[in-house]
């Protein structure tokens, strides 16, 4: 290692990405499922993306909001996973500085915006079950833009210091990351400056973003849960809850991946540091991949839509 002498001589221009680096030999293994992970996630949200465009009969607020995620998921997968693959086969461990904290920018402000898209989501069922009469004049397309741009601005808005402050740190001679990703932690914490506030800012706009999401989408499915419970009407109460099925999966599927990430991190002591590389890994794939499969299996106007399409190939 550079002694700290040499921190001003030896500024670090690039980065080094050091995927498993305790089982590097699993690498061209996990190379397979992965990319049938990725062309699974972009096919489906591509065919997804199409088919709500074509389809007159899904140009409605629900899926103009599924819509939103699916590019959201798109997004996440592009930034990540090609690098994270050109590694496993091509060795192409370097990445630049800029593109190092543009990847870190885009992975904290996407997720975030992912997790707000569900609570505009369960606010969407909400209104529909609860409020039925009042919908078509609540859940409109002027409020699905406005939606859109709370989405995209109140999460790039808070996440942007995050890249901010770990590009201003000093790199002064460590730059081998050990990670497939440049995530906030593995990048500054090869700074030879403090990171004490980096670590703070993430934990509280992190927490504070996905905390409030969370709390709003728990009210608005309890209050869904308990106009269900009203319904007397045989069969309302299914028919009620299966609107709602499709979107809770993918909330479930989220939260989980999301959980079992930061359980791994707050126990990182406990388990081989591989694993939380993996799960990381794993968080941009598995609900981009699922997420238009329950979508278009669950949803008939969706499955009708992508039958037609399929039709005219």
């Amino acid at each position: 290692m550079t002694s700290p002498s040499n921190y001003s001589t030896a500024p670090v221009s690039e980065f080094f990405l050091i995927c498993f680096p305790n089982y590097q030999s699993w690498q061209h293994w996990l190379s397979l499922p992965l990319s049938i992970l990725f062309i699974l996630a972009m096919g489906a949200n591509g065919i997804l993306l199409i088919t709500i465009r074509l389809e007159a009969s899904l140009h409605e607020p629900m899926y103009y909001l599924l819509s939103l995620l699916s590019l959201l998921d798109v997004v996440l997968c592009l930034t990540v996973i090609p690098k994270v693959l050109a590694i496993f086969w091509f060795d192409l461990r370097s990445i630049s500085f800029f593109a190092c904290f543009l990847q870190m920018f885009i992975m904290n402000s996407f997720l975030t915006m992912e997790s707000c898209t569900f609570m505009v989501m369960a606010y969407d069922r909400y209104v529909a079950i609860c409020h039925p009469l009042r919908y078509p004049s609540i859940i409109t397309d002027q409020f699905v833009a406005r939606a859109a741009i709370f989405v995209v601005a109140r999460n790039a808005l808070f996440s942007l210091p995050v890249p901010i402050l770990s590009f201003r740190l000093r790199y002064c001679a460590e730059n081998i990351i050990k990670n497939c990703i440049c995530t906030n932690l593995s990048v500054s914490k090869l700074s030879c400056d403090d990171i004490t506030f980096n670590r703070l800012y993430q934990f509280v706009a992190g927490w504070t973003l996905l905390g409030s999401d969370l709390i709003l989408i728990v009210l608005s499915y309890s209050f869904i849960l308990k106009a269900v419970l009203r319904l007397k009407a045989e069969g309302a109460a299914a028919k009620a809850l299966s609107t709602c099925g499709s979107h809770f999966i993918l909330i479930l599927f989220f939260s989980t991946v999301l959980l079992v990430l930061v359980i791994t991190n707050l126990a990182r002591k406990r388990i081989p540091p591989d694993v939380p590389i993996l799960l990381n890994i794993l968080h941009h794939l598995i609900p981009p991949a699922l997420n238009p499969i329950v979508y278009g299996v669950r949803t008939k106007e969706i499955k009708q839509g992508i039958q037609k399409l399929l039709r005219r190939l």
